[in-house]
């Protein structure tokens, strides 16, 4: 019951007051939700629109939601099956989620993470021009949300 009145709280505050560049909503079932961030300014995801999936587990909020990408998108911390490597979307000891978190909070951290990579813990090994090809990197991540991502 805590969890269906906190998730209803939660996307009423998403509808209502949603973090810049962010919308969420119900897909359906409650514990599955859809969400949208576009691209940031400034970044080589600049006008692309980023669809994720959101699957909120029985156990939440003592278990972070599972999100991933269903936009394909060219990231060292995102894989192709849309995995995020992102501490707040794992449990202690290895990650960083504490009940206190909500959904807004990891969408807007997923935002910042595409914004700002993370090139010491890359899920995608073969994206490492981040690191060593700046150019090169941004060139594909360009491409790539032109051709996935883009209006």
């Amino acid at each position: 019951m805590q969890r269906v009145s906190r998730l209803t709280r939660e996307l009423s505050l998403l509808a209502t007051e949603p973090p810049p560049g962010i919308t969420c909503w119900q897909n359906g079932q409650l514990n599955d939700l859809r969400a949208q961030i576009l691209g940031g300014v400034g970044t080589p995801y600049e006008k692309g629109v980023f669809n994720l999936e959101i699957i909120v587990p029985d156990r939440y909020p003592f278990e972070p939601p599972k999100i991933r990408f269903l936009t394909p998108i060219y990231h060292p911390n995102i894989d192709s099956a849309g995995r995020i490597c992102l501490d707040v979307l794992k449990l202690p000891p290895k990650g960083a989620w504490r009940p206190s978190l909500n959904i807004s909070t990891l969408l807007t951290s997923i935002q910042l993470l595409m914004a700002e990579p993370n090139p010491d813990d890359p899920l995608m090994a073969d994206i490492v021009q981040y690191k060593y090809n700046k150019q090169l990197f941004l060139l594909n991540a360009r491409e790539w949300t032109e051709k996935y991502a883009g209006q």
